[in-house]
């Protein structure tokens, strides 16, 4: 339902929060350090692409401007938060789902092939400013150089950055530790938001036929990990401007994991939480919802009416929403009828924030200079609040399937 003062016919900005693109491998050769491209030759030339759509038509979506625009427009997006998606120079996966280097050798082929990605982002940003939002990369295991990469991105204007998972098999701590406290000092003096998509934070599952569904099935707990990491370990209370945002990783979890840490910390007052104690220098000074209230936003990937439920639960005014394009999970090209799906009821100040207006003030779009683009583009406020009549014949994404 519109608000009392909407009309029926004025468009909706959208500003996706989960989009992803990436080189292929002739653009990302351009932009390797030349000492590399050698080596590049010779890995490129073994390397086989087991990525379905990184193999047939649809790969070009990645770094086409002319195609991703088209379609994007079509389905009513104007601008986008860009995680990654080719693959980059020297990497055995994409870089989200990518396991951690296995040797200083691997680390500095990966880094040059990531240092490669971001250098070629910088320059796809670029021919579209007011429309994108692009996540350079950097590794956690290495601190001078992911220190470096920030003040790179910071000087070449990038507004936040690709914060990478710390698997649990990995030879590093997790963010709870103070090791990390020099990458959120960079952060928050660089002024950058810290983005995390869900994906490579798991452990290794090795080959057995059931590792692909028990990934599956684990992939989101521990992704969702680092927010209690994060806030119960005091790195919100020690760098109280950090802004992190939590992308494609749902939002219904959320509910419970706020009430959890919400009620161990009232413990945690009192000295104790069972028979494990706490000293007082431990305990937060704020309750864990509002340091997420403070420091925490969450891109809603493909939402369901359930999610849409959970999101009014958590607050509208810090849910992003996103279609994943172009993933095969993705809403595009059925992104309106998703909306129709799961939000025809909600009020028009609300979708208005939900749907780019949270987006622009985190991520620093101009709604002005994208206003044009969404008056010829975004859907109405009358379409998004007609009840989906069917489901898309061929709709793939979890929003027209999930409750």
């Amino acid at each position: 339902m519109g608000g009392p003062d909407s009309d029926a016919t004025e468009r909706y900005t959208i500003i996706s929060a989960d989009c992803h693109a990436g080189g292929n491998m002739a653009a990302y050769e351009e932009y390797l350090d030349p000492a590399w491209r050698d080596e590049f030759h010779e890995w490129r030339g073994a390397y086989r692409n087991p990525y379905r759509d990184l193999q047939d038509d649809g790969r070009s979506r990645n770094w086409d401007d002319d195609r991703r625009l088209s379609e994007q427009y079509a389905d009513g997006v104007v601008a986008e938060i860009t995680f990654p998606n080719t693959v980059p120079p020297f990497y055995p996966t994409g870089s989200l789902i990518a396991r951690p280097p296995s040797d200083r050798a691997d680390y500095e082929r990966r880094f040059a092939g990531i240092t490669a990605h971001n250098r070629w982002l910088r320059d796809w940003c670029a021919r579209y400013p007011d429309q994108r939002c692009g996540l350079p990369q950097i590794f956690a295991e290495d601190l001078d150089d992911a220190v470096a990469t920030l003040e790179w991105a910071a000087a070449e204007g990038f507004r936040s950055f690709l914060l990478p998972h710390v698997p649990p098999d990995s030879e590093l701590p997790g963010y709870w530790d103070h090791r990390w406290d020099r990458l959120w000092a960079a952060a928050a003096d660089l002024d950058l938001i810290m983005t995390q998509h869900g994906g490579n934070g798991g452990p290794d599952y090795g080959k057995a036929p059931a590792a692909g569904v028990v990934f599956l099935m684990e992939v989101p707990f521990y992704s969702h990990r680092n927010l209690a990491h994060l806030i119960m370990s005091g790195v919100f209370e020690r760098f109280p401007t950090l802004r992190y945002v939590m992308t494609e990783q749902g939002v219904a979890w959320l509910v419970e994991e706020l009430r959890r840490m919400d009620g161990y910390h009232r413990q945690m007052r009192h000295g104790r939480v069972g028979e494990l104690g706490f000293a007082a220098d431990i305990v937060l000074p704020l309750k864990p919802t509002e340091y997420f209230d403070r420091n925490v936003w969450i891109g809603a990937s493909f939402p369901s009416p359930g999610e849409a439920a959970a999101i009014r639960k958590v607050g509208v005014h810090k849910v992003m929403w996103g279609s994943d394009y172009p993933h095969h999970e993705g809403t595009y090209p059925y992104s309106l009828e998703s909306l129709q799906r799961a939000f025809s009821d909600w009020d028009t100040g609300e979708m208005r924030a939900l749907l780019g207006g949270n987006a622009a003030e985190l991520y620093g779009f101009d709604l002005d200079r994208l206003a044009p683009l969404a008056a010829e583009h975004g859907p109405s406020v009358g379409q998004v609040a007609t009840p989906l009549a069917e489901i898309p014949a061929k709709a793939t994404s979890p929003a027209f399937f999930k409750p």
